[in-house]
């Protein structure tokens, strides 16, 4: 019998990539999408319309009679959609209602139906809940500190809703964190964002045909039990841990720029940021795909040669022009964009941005100008190592954590775990106290397999070094990149709107 499969952001990356993989399977599957009424997504759809195993509802994810109706005799949901960057950073209020309030419809509906348990919710969070990793807290897995950059409100409302859905009571639910997607419009992505990353940094990336495989796959019946109810990263494999220095050249060799070192004749060390954005190896990635076998194991090199093959001719041309052209007409314009250009900042002295994404004008000015006295940095991409303590004995089968355990965790937290006995499952909302004094309820899986703590200590505003201080879990991961002198005031302790432009 064919199975009813609710997808969300079926016009986006990822989403029409998994749409594709299911309409393959139609003789197993019946597809439902919610898509905003527009031109594009009618001329995209247009060849579905007619076909009696898709179900379009022109709709927004924001109004529940409209999830509501998608959800009706549903036996999966996978909700890839939202608002994302670079969208999201020019329209932050919006972002954050619009996935937050996604989720509390999609809940809302499921709990509505005759039998709640007999749906299946796929959620897709993002590798950006625990923000910057760079070296040397650089590995990484799920139940590290969600730890959301300064400015990133695309990272909030993920961490909300994520956080709405693990502890919503619904019997059958996971969380796919996704990483940075590989796909053929990357290639054209030439937003000031580009600049936005550490050259030093790194992403374990997933392709998008992976990440669409994925969609297919996790909608099985017979996955087991100890599948549901969990987090887990999303990533096309060990080949595809980069630096981000390793990613530009790649990327560059794609379309027609060749050379190891063509990232240092079109740019400046100095353009880039140096942290407070997000990215990680992780530790946990096979987690996923022994579960779901969605990888086709492309060795990264190749994959890269496959997307130059489906480049625009233009960019290709860019491989024949003098590179010195390059750097000045088109990659330079870029870093002095206005409003979100990295040079934008530094000249017109933007205090905030300077102090997240630098640490201080002083700090900005110790980066070299010149590549000859920047250091590229590729770590040992084979034996992790700096891997966080998550403060509880992790030998331990999570379902036989004690009470003792969880107050043992809650402590090295900075808080307490308020419980007055050990809770019925690992699932259940209990209370807790984080070290500013907030009371809050909060399962002992998103907490300590999430990574996620005190939400009124969730950014806005962000508070890092005041928590940091108090907070020895989330220490590992700040005090990495950020000073420990008390003096040190950074913006994020004072930084409180939305910068909404």
């Amino acid at each position: 019998m064919k199975k009813t499969v609710f997808l969300t952001g079926a016009s986006g990356t990822m989403g029409f990539e998994g749409f594709k993989e299911l309409y393959i399977r139609r003789n197993m599957y019946d597809i439902v999408l919610l898509l905003r009424d527009s031109k594009k997504n009618r001329n995209l759809f247009a060849p579905y319309m007619n076909d009696s195993s898709v179900k379009i509802v022109w709709g927004d994810l924001t109004v529940y009679e409209d999830v509501l109706e998608c959800v009706n005799g549903a036996d999966y949901i996978l909700h890839v959609g939202g608002l994302v960057s670079p969208a999201a950073d020019y329209f932050p209020k919006k972002t954050l209602f619009t996935n937050v309030t996604a989720m509390e419809n999609i809940i809302k509906a499921v709990k509505s139906q005759p039998d709640p348990d007999a749906v299946k919710v796929v959620y897709i969070g993002t590798v950006a809940q625990t923000g910057d990793r760079n070296a040397p807290v650089h590995w990484g897995r799920t139940g590290d500190p969600i730890q959301i950059s300064v400015y990133d409100h695309y990272a909030i409302s993920k961490t909300k809703a994520e956080a709405l859905l693990a502890d919503s009571g619904l019997k059958y639910w996971v969380s796919l964190r996704q990483t940075g997607i590989l796909y053929a419009d990357i290639l054209k992505n030439m937003d000031p964002i580009m600049y936005h990353v550490p050259i030093n940094g790194m992403l374990e990336w997933a392709t998008v045909e992976d990440s669409g495989r994925l969609c297919a796959k996790v909608c099985n019946d017979r996955l087991p039990e100890d599948f549901w109810r969990r987090f887990y990263n999303i990533s096309s494999g060990h080949d595809y841990r980069l630096t981000n220095y390793e990613f530009e050249v790649l990327l560059l060799n794609a379309i027609g720029m060749k050379g190891a070192d063509i990232p240092k004749k079109i740019f400046n060390p100095n353009w880039f940021i140096n942290r407070n954005f997000h990215g990680q190896w992780y530790t946990d990635a096979d987690d996923l795909e022994n579960y779901l076998h969605f990888r086709a194991n492309i060795p990264v090199k190749e994959y890269f040669k496959s997307l130059a093959k489906k480049a625009p001719f233009y960019f290709k041309m860019s491989g024949l022009a003098p590179m010195s052209l390059v750097k000045k007409f088109m990659m330079e314009p870029i870093a002095n964009a206005p409003l979100y250009g990295t040079q934008t900042w530094i000249k017109n002295g933007m205090k905030d941005r300077i102090t997240a994404f630098y640490g201080s004008k002083e700090e900005y000015a110790k980066i070299p100008t010149s590549w000859d006295d920047f250091e590229v940095i590729i770590p040992d991409k084979e034996h992790p190592e700096n891997v966080l303590d998550h403060g509880y004995d992790e030998s331990k089968p999570f379902e036989k954590l004690t009470l003792a355990d969880l107050k043992k965790a809650a402590e090295f937290r900075g808080g307490e775990c308020l419980a007055k006995k050990a809770p019925k499952d690992m699932y259940t909302p209990i209370k807790w106290k984080c070290a500013c004094g907030h009371e809050f309820e909060m399962s002992p899986n998103l907490a300590l397999k999430g990574g996620h703590w005190c939400p009124e200590c969730l950014p806005m505003p962000w508070k890092y070094d005041e928590i940091a201080k108090v907070n020895p879990f989330f220490a590992q991961v700040w005090y990495a990149h950020h000073s420990k002198d008390e003096n040190n005031v950074y913006t994020e302790d004072i930084y409180y709107g939305y910068d909404e432009k």
